[in-house]
């Protein structure tokens, strides 16, 4: 089978086709890694929506117009001029959706960067490729959850350091979103109310779970009584449900978040000033940053896989599938980019 890129339309995200390509000879310092496997969540989606205004698009280049989206996965070095890289280095992290790739890949402590030149002012937490052993049978789950619970505990430890801003309530948009989710299942453990806006569709499921102290649907966002003051920590997206909810609560609200764009397409409102606090962006790797500094790279790593694994294994809902080649992966990201992955699967791609 000829190398292959999936490329989108960076206007219209639903727009996705596979191009081949012929690979180009390796420079010295280069490695050509063929993809292994990787998860195509909502957190991707996000990647593309914001892909300009955060510079997502930049780590794997494409032609004029369109994107590669970054996933999370595994990958092999096949081929190598790269000092200290040899082919068979299985590698985890941050991956094109491509049957194979070119990095300039350097040995770190003990693990690998690329350091590339169109690499270098992106934030290192995603130039960073941790050595892989064989396959196992966690690998999928580490795909899948290793970004979005990552994103899930750093939230969460954002809010314990502040004392949760006085809230004595959260209220989750989006929150079927395995990110969302992750965040109501620490802040549950901590004894936070959190309260879930979803769908219809989610709604029973999320009540299943037992970890919400209330699901309200997003019709039902002009009714709910959430404890107050309040938080929002927004997964979404969805700057008209935002304003809507800044109206209702005003200066209740304590902290408003900003974390996902799953609501990629949701029109804007008019343009006016929102009540109460405006909202900020959270943006993980500062956090990783931080905590990095103050725990020192092992630490945090001891911190976060322990927290990984205990949410695992409270998570037996979660059911994986799994798509194969080109024709899965495409099918894949039309369920997960169109809001049709059901809020229990967590869509897997083998090449």
């Amino acid at each position: 089978m000829s190398a292959w890129d999936f490329l989108v339309d960076k206007r219209d995200l639903t727009a996705g086709q596979r191009r081949d390509f012929a690979p180009a000879p390796l420079a010295a310092g280069e490695a050509r890694l063929a993809v292994e496997s990787f998860a195509v969540t909502a957190n991707n989606v996000t990647y593309g929506a914001i892909g300009d205004a955060f510079g997502y698009w930049k780590f794997f280049p494409a032609p004029e117009g369109l994107g590669r989206i970054p996933v999370w996965g595994f990958a092999r070095v096949t081929e190598s001029r790269a000092e200290g890289i040899e082919p068979g280095l299985r590698l985890f992290g941050y991956l094109p959706m491509s049957s194979e790739f070119t990095a300039r890949l350097v040995r770190s402590g003990g693990g690998v960067v690329d350091a590339a030149a169109h690499r270098a002012q992106l934030p290192p937490t995603y130039n960073q490729y941790a050595v892989a052993q064989e396959p196992t049978a966690t690998d999928d789950h580490r795909s899948l959850l290793r970004p979005l619970f990552g994103t899930s505990w750093l939230i969460d430890d954002m809010f314990e350091e502040h004392g949760d801003f006085g809230a004595r309530s959260v209220v989750i948009t989006s929150a079927s979103s395995k990110t969302g989710l992750g965040f109501a299942w620490r802040l549950a453990k901590r004894g936070v109310k959190a309260i879930g806006l979803t769908s219809p569709a989610s709604k029973a499921f999320l009540e299943g779970l037992g970890i919400f102290h209330q699901v309200v649907t997003y019709d039902e966002a002009d009714a709910f009584e959430p404890a107050r003051p309040l938080a929002i920590v927004d997964f979404a997206g969805n700057r008209g449900l935002i304003a809507k909810l800044h109206r209702r609560f005003g200066d209740d609200i304590v902290h408003s978040a900003i974390i996902g764009v799953t609501h990629w397409q949701a029109e804007a409102p008019d343009p006016e000033p929102l009540a109460g606090p405006q909202p900020t962006l959270f943006f993980a790797p500062d956090q990783i940053r931080k905590r990095a500094k103050e725990w020192g790279s092992e630490g945090f790593d001891q911190r976060f896989t322990a927290n990984l694994a205990e949410f695992i294994a409270a998570s037996p809902w979660l059911k994986l599938q799994t798509g194969r080649g080109p024709d899965g992966l495409a099918a894949s990201w039309d369920a997960v980019v169109r809001g049709r992955a059901p809020a229990d699967v967590g869509m897997i791609v083998k090449l």
